[in-house]
């Protein structure tokens, strides 16, 4: 306990200096300056505000203690004791609060993501549940105030998606959505089942953190880049033009797609995006053992090729299987109703890391 107060007294007397850093001309002309103070001091801020809690909580029950035993009459002895009680309660809350938030933070939290999907097992029903986790992303999203952005996709003739891949930006889009990597299980009945029988489709879903320019250089003699005429199902406009690209990595053999804009620019500018998340993912993932031993540790496993949840329409059910959890209520989850199941992941990582850490 005493190693977290060094840590605490640490930051309240960062948050000191910054708020001070923050009159300072000098430091107020300087536009790049003044936002790496702002952004600092807006990370440990909730930090030393409950700090401040945990001492305030701390001196109510000093002074009880002060008045207890200076013997007071009976009614202000009850008194003092239920004070003495609130104010335990109170610290010992804070107290576990204030582990979680000392927690180290994952520096991806922050970024927009690349979310990809794709078809597995089931043919046409799997393309089918493509296009619904698509719709269930975008309409979480637009919940949390974040901005969906279509990459590319690849039609079939029902409506679904054989692949679909877009971004979703806002502070903390990765915090949310970092859990949803795995399999996805779909078992329902089919609308082309005339038997009534149920169905198991698998889709895989990827999370990708948006690299930024500063990480990753890419030697443009390593691209192969070709444009060609959009082929998705029912004739879009976007087909009458040669403006889709297709963007080849040939150190390794690393393919993107993107045909969503009419703009040739517009889709090799999403292209490079998508392309350097997937090699900078993929870059962070060879060179530390320890990501990986992490993402492991994030309440089962990042690892697509497991099923992390299954979604049964038929008992309107949806499990997931990394932390034991049920919820009967698909309709309100697949209709952008997340929270309920990723605040209970992000619950169960934070206690593994917290046991790791003891």
């Amino acid at each position: 306990m005493s190693d977290m107060f060094e840590k605490l007294h640490v930051f309240e007397k960062r948050a000191q200096e910054l708020n001070e850093k923050l009159f300072d001309p000098e430091a107020a002309a300087d536009a790049q300056t003044y936002a790496a103070v702002m952004k600092e001091l807006a990370e440990i801020t909730p930090i030393v505000d409950k700090y401040t809690e945990y001492k305030a909580a701390m001196q109510t029950e000093s002074d009880a203690r002060a008045m207890l035993s200076e013997n007071p009459d009976d009614e202000l002895r009850e008194l003092l004791n239920e004070e003495l009680k609130t104010a335990a309660a109170d610290m010992e809350r804070i107290g576990e609060e204030l582990k979680v938030l000392l927690l180290p933070k994952d520096p991806n939290d922050d970024r927009n993501v690349i979310v990809e999907i794709r078809a597995g097992a089931g043919g046409e029903e799997a393309a089918l549940f493509v296009s619904t986790l698509f719709r269930m992303y975008s309409m979480y999203a637009e919940k949390r105030g974040f901005k969906t952005e279509l990459i590319n996709a690849n039609e079939t003739e029902l409506g679904g998606y054989r692949e679909i891949s877009f971004m979703i930006s806002g502070s903390g889009a990765y915090s949310r959505l970092k859990f949803e990597s795995g399999v996805h299980r779909v078992q329902r009945v089919p609308d082309t089942e005339s038997q009534g029988r149920i169905h198991t489709s698998t889709v895989t879903v990827a999370v990708l953190p948006e690299a930024e320019e500063v990480e990753l250089e890419i030697n443009p003699a390593d691209l192969k880049i070709d444009t060609f005429r959009s082929s998705g199902a029912g004739g879009q406009h976007i087909n009458k033009t040669s403006s889709a690209i297709r963007i080849t990595h040939l150190p390794t053999g690393m393919v993107v797609e993107c045909q969503d804009e009419r703009s040739q620019f517009k889709n090799r500018d999403k292209a490079m995006k998508v392309l350097k998340s997937r090699l900078l993912n993929e870059k962070r993932e060879a060179q530390s053992s320890a990501i990986a031993a992490e993402r492991k540790a994030q309440v089962g496993t990042g690892d697509r090729n497991e099923r992390i949840r299954t979604y049964n329409f038929p008992q309107s059910r949806v499990t997931d299987h990394r932390i034991g959890l049920t919820l009967y209520k698909i309709d309100q989850i697949i209709n952008g109703g997340l929270d309920e199941v990723i605040d209970p992941l992000i619950t169960a990582d934070r206690a593994a890391k917290m046991e790791s850490k003891d």
